[in-house]
C-alpha cells in the first residue's frame, strides 16, 4: 500500500465548495469577527452545520468514510485526508472563524478514543442533531500544562449516590464557552475534563470525565483576549463540587497496572496534530498567495526555472517560502494518511505538527517583512494572518513537547528519561 499524492476525486470537487465558503463566507467578514472577539458569526456557523449535516458528514467536521457504491472498486480510506483538506481550505479563509466549525473537536475525539459503545452513542451522535453543537477538552491547569502529571483537578467517587465529584480549575480551554454554556441556538454540547482518581498513582490516576452543559458547579470564569484566533473562544473554567454520573468516566474506574485509559485517550493527538498543521498550513498559504498577488501588481513576477543565482533575493525568497509550505503539507499527507490506515503515527505525527509550527509562523512573518508598511496596516488581512499564526506552534502540545516526542520516538527513550 503506498501513499497517493494526487488528491482523489472527492477531495477534489469538497475543495471547489470549500473555497466558495472561504471566500464569501469568511474572508468577507475576516476583519469584523477580528475587532469583534467572541462575537459569533451565526450565518457561518448555521451555515456549516446545515451544509455538512447535508454532506452526509453529521453536523460538524469529522472523520467520514464514502460507502462506495455497488459493484464499484474499493479505493484506500481518506477520511483523515479529507478532514485535513477541509481544515486547510477552511483556515485559508479564517482559522478563526474554522475554530468555531459545529463539531466535538477534542472533547468528541476523547470520547471516540477511550469511551465505550454507549457512551459513543450517547455523546457522538448530538452532531447530528438539528442545532450546531460543540464539545471541548479540558486539561491544562494554572500548575499544570505540558505536564500532565501535575495535574490537581481531582475526582472522588461518592460511594451513597455512585457519582464523581470533581473539583479543579482549567485554564485555556478552547471552545469552552460554546461547548458549556446553554446558547438558545446550540445543541446540548459538553466539556471532557481531565482529573485524578488517584494522585498517588501518577498518570495512571488519570482519567477524563464528561460533563454536559448546564451542569451545576460549572463556571466560565473568564474568555481569554488574544492576540490571534480571535473569533474563537478560551475559557478559564472552575469545577465545584460538580456532580458527575458515574457512567461518564471514559475508561476503567479503577487503577489497575493493565489499564491503558490515559494512553488510549492521549493517542487522539497522534491523530489531531495533523489537522492542527493542516490549519496553520492553510493561514501559511493564504499569506503566500497574497504576497505573490501583491508582487505582482507591482511588476514583480516570480520566474520559475532560472538558476538561484540569476533570481533577485526577491525571487529567492518567495521560492524558499514556497518549498517550506509544500514540504509542510507533504508531511501533513503521510500522518493522516498512516491514521486512515490505522498505522502507529506518533513521530509522523509530531513531526508534522513541529513542522507546520514553524513554517506558519516563519512564511507570515516574512510576507509582513517583504510588503512593509502594507504587509503590516490593518487595512489588509496579512497582519491579522501573522497574529493568528503563532498558536500552531502552541495549542495541542508546544513545539518543544513535540520535538521531544519526535526524539524520544526516534532514540527510544521513555518520558522519564528524555525531559
Amino acid at each position: 500500500m503506498t501513499i497517493e499524492f494526487e488528491a482523489p476525486k472527492p477531495i477534489v470537487q469538497q475543495q471547489v465548495m470549500l473555497k466558495t465558503v472561504a471566500e464569501n463566507m469568511m474572508r468577507s467578514v475576516s476583519r469584523e469577527f477580528d475587532e469583534n472577539e467572541h462575537s459569533i458569526p451565526w450565518d457561518y456557523v448555521e451555515f456549516m452545520h446545515t451544509a455538512m449535516k447535508a454532506a452526509g458528514g453529521g453536523g460538524g467536521l469529522t472523520v467520514t468514510e464514502e460507502k462506495p457504491k455497488e459493484g464499484a472498486e474499493k479505493r484506500p480510506p481518506i477520511g483523515y485526508q479529507k478532514l485535513a483538506t477541509q481544515i486547510e481550505m477552511l483556515s485559508w479563509g479564517d482559522v478563526g472563524m474554522y475554530l468555531i466549525t459545529p463539531g466535538g473537536g477534542l472533547g468528541a475525539a476523547a470520547v471516540a478514543a477511550a469511551g465505550s459503545p454507549e457512551q459513543k452513542a450517547k455523546f457522538l451522535e448530538r452532531f447530528n442533531g438539528d442545532k450546531p453543537t460543540y464539545a471541548a477538552m479540558c486539561m491544562t491547569e494554572p500548575g499544570a500544562g505540558s505536564d500532565t502529571s501535575s495535574i490537581r483537578t481531582r475526582a472522588v467517587l461518592d460511594e451513597a449516590t455512585k457519582e464523581w465529584i470533581i473539583n479543579g480549575e482549567k485554564i485555556f480551554v478552547t471552545g469552552g464557552d460554546k461547548s458549556f454554556t446553554e446558547y438558545e441556538k446550540l445543541g446540548k454540547g459538553f466539556i471532557v475534563v481531565w482529573a485524578s482518581i488517584d494522585p498517588s498513582a501518577g498518570r495512571s490516576g488519570m482519567r477524563a470525565f464528561v460533563i454536559e452543559s448546564g451542569t451545576p458547579g460549572v463556571k466560565i470564569n473568564k474568555l481569554e483576549h488574544k492576540m490571534g484566533i480571535r473569533v474563537s473562544d478560551t475559557a478559564a473554567i472552575s469545577l465545584v463540587d460538580v456532580r458527575v454520573p458515574f457512567e461518564n468516566v471514559l475508561g476503567k474506574p479503577t487503577v489497575e497496572k493493565t489499564n491503558t485509559g490515559f494512553k488510549g485517550a492521549m493517542a487522539t493527538f497522534d491523530a489531531t496534530r495533523p489537522l492542527v498543521a493542516a490549519s496553520g498550513i492553510g493561514v501559511a498559504r493564504a499569506a503566500l498567495e497574497f504576497l505573490k498577488e501583491k508582487l505582482e501588481e507591482n511588476g514583480v513576477k516570480i520566474r520559475y526555472g532560472l538558476p538561484r543565482q540569476k533570481l533577485t533575493n526577491i525571487e529567492r525568497e518567495v521560492i524558499d517560502m514556497e518549498i517550506m509550505v509544500k514540504s509542510a503539507w507533504l508531511m501533513v499527507l503521510k500522518a493522516v494518511w498512516m491514521a486512515d490506515n490505522k498505522k502507529p503515527n506518533a513521530l509522523e505525527s509530531s513531526m508534522c505538527k513541529v513542522k507546520a509550527g514553524d513554517v506558519t509562523t516563519k512564511v507570515t512573518q516574512k510576507a509582513v517583512e517583504i510588503l512593509g508598511p502594507l504587509g503590516y496596516s490593518r487595512e489588509l488581512l496579512l497582519e491579522k494572518w501573522f497574529r493568528d499564526a503563532k498558536i500552531t506552534d502552541i495549542y495541542e502540545g508546544t513545539g518543544q513537547i513535540n520535538r521531544l516526542v519526535v526524539a524520544r520516538q526516534i532514540l527510544g527513550y521513555t518520558g522519564a528519561e528524555l525531559r
